[in-house]
């Protein structure tokens, strides 16, 4: 018998955890964190929902927190198993997995210093350290697109092309049966159709599934427009220069950074804007970029022609200033504008962005852009609401900055995307899609949206199993 069940990103973003059990063997679907308010994440991540010695392989679909960050939690609690992804997967969860960690072990020393203070105990640990983080690496086994493997005596799993970051994957799982094959198509994130950088999502390689587990970040929203992107971009750019100010992108090391100097070298390419100083303030970011230009496997046409026929690098030009050290960080705070500063975390739930808010926020010269989903509960989302005071460490702070934002730059696809790529897919025996990694709001919109269509659809519930005939 197959079941189908969530233990993450079930009627919520962020957190993916997804299990298919076969006869009782469970195969797992990312194992991600969850990301939110710290205390709501602190408290969701901590169980993880099943039994990691009872697992007989874990599937990576991509890099980010929310699909490896609790990756190390399986090793420290017994699992031995294998991990499959890709090549460019396995390096940047390496990335992602080891900054937890010593985000974990940094935040662990800061709260035992407070505690000590109040004359208090000091009960909190991190989750898992670097140890557990590079033991998880070291269990990951490197798999090619359209490279099908058997992962146990009746599963085979092959990985498509999923257009969402570097190495990023769909997983297609063949169930053999005593009498029939099942076949279950894992979206993970499904990227965009025209995106810089990296191919679009496959479609006409997968053969039919008859059941697909879908994503559905942008259930109810549509993008922006590259080409209208691209003006606002650079209309803010100019008001930057025109008052001196600074410009703040909250953004995830991994794609999204990579991206937005891409765009920046294009208007600047175009004299479109002025040469103005970009700092990408994260060690994490300039790491995430280095094993950007070692997987030209990963490249769209355009990109690779780019980089290998006419040896342009769109990560290296004159205006772009890459980060490391605190000191190098604080220095932006004195460096007069215009500016450009893209930070990590992408959320403002964490890192370097914070503090720029701390000095920045206040100022109305300042813009800040947000260029990518914010979680319901985290500080990003409250200033891309424009929220008039917001609490940074613990203090207010009035905002007087501009807010801005732009959703071209999403690495997810929206409703309409998603569904031109469902209709691409060769549905013929598709018995039902299941919506995961959604806020309930989207998913409903969704839902409907996809049946007119003519889709059977489910939005998952953590309360239910969900049997695979």
């Amino acid at each position: 018998m197959i079941k189908f069940y969530s233990r993450g990103a079930a009627g919520e973003v962020t957190g993916s955890k997804h299990i298919i059990d076969v006869d009782g063997k469970l195969y797992v679907l990312d194992c991600g964190a969850f990301q939110g308010s710290r205390a709501e994440s602190d408290r969701k991540n901590r169980t993880l929902g099943f039994d990691p010695q009872s697992i007989s392989a874990v599937i990576l679909t991509h890099g980010h927190l929310d699909h490896c960050g609790l990756l190390p939690m399986l090793p420290k609690q017994g699992y031995t198993g294998d991990i499959y992804a890709t090549p460019a997967t396995r390096d940047i969860a390496n990335l992602i997995m080891m900054d937890s960690a010593n985000i974990q072990a940094h935040d662990a020393e800061f709260l035992r210093k407070q505690a000590q203070k109040r004359k208090e105990k000091f009960v909190w640990q991190p989750l898992f350290n670097e140890s557990d983080a590079i033991q998880a690496t070291n269990q990951c086994l490197n798999m090619s697109y359209h490279r099908p493997r058997m992962i146990g005596e009746q599963v085979c799993v092959e990985f498509f092309d999923a257009g969402h970051i570097l190495g990023s994957a769909m997983a297609l799982l063949t169930v053999k049966q005593p009498h029939k094959t099942v076949k279950i198509l894992y979206s993970g994130d499904l990227g965009r159709p025209i995106k810089p950088i990296i191919r679009a999502p496959e479609t006409t390689a997968i053969p039919a599934p008859d059941y697909i587990i879908l994503e559905s970040t942008y259930g109810d929203r549509l993008h922006d427009k590259a080409d209208v992107a691209m003006e606002r971009l650079a209309e803010i750019a100019k008001r930057a220069v025109k008052y001196n100010g600074k410009i703040l992108i909250p953004s995830f090391a991994i794609e999204r950074t990579q991206e937005l100097v891409y765009y920046f070298h294009l208007l600047l390419d175009r004299n479109i804007i002025p040469e103005i100083p970009i700092y990408v303030d994260s060690p994490m970011a300039t790491n995430a970029t280095t094993i950007f230009q070692i997987h030209p496997e990963c490249y769209s046409e355009e990109t690779r022609a780019a980089f290998v026929t006419h040896h342009k690098n769109p990560f290296g030009f004159n205006a772009l200033h890459f980060t490391t050290s605190v000191a190098e960080s604080k220095a932006l705070n004195e460096h007069p504008g215009p500016l450009i500063i893209i930070s990590a975390d992408g959320m403002c739930e964490a890192g370097r962005i914070q503090h720029h808010l701390i000095n920045n926020i206040g100022d109305p010269n300042t813009t800040i852009l947000t260029v990518g989903y914010m979680a319901e509960n985290t500080l990003g989302r409250r200033i891309r609401n424009k929220e008039k005071e917001v609490k940074i460490f613990g203090q207010w702070f009035t905002r007087r900055a501009e807010v801005e934002e732009i959703n071209a730059f999403s690495a997810h696809a929206d409703y309409a995307e998603t569904g031109a790529w469902l209709d691409a897919l060769d549905t013929s025996q598709l018995k039902k899609i299941f919506l995961v990694h959604g806020e309930q709001k989207a998913q409903n919109t969704f839902k409907q949206y996809l049946s007119e269509k003519g889709y059977t659809v489910d939005i998952v519930n953590y309360k239910n199993q969900y049997p695979l005939q």
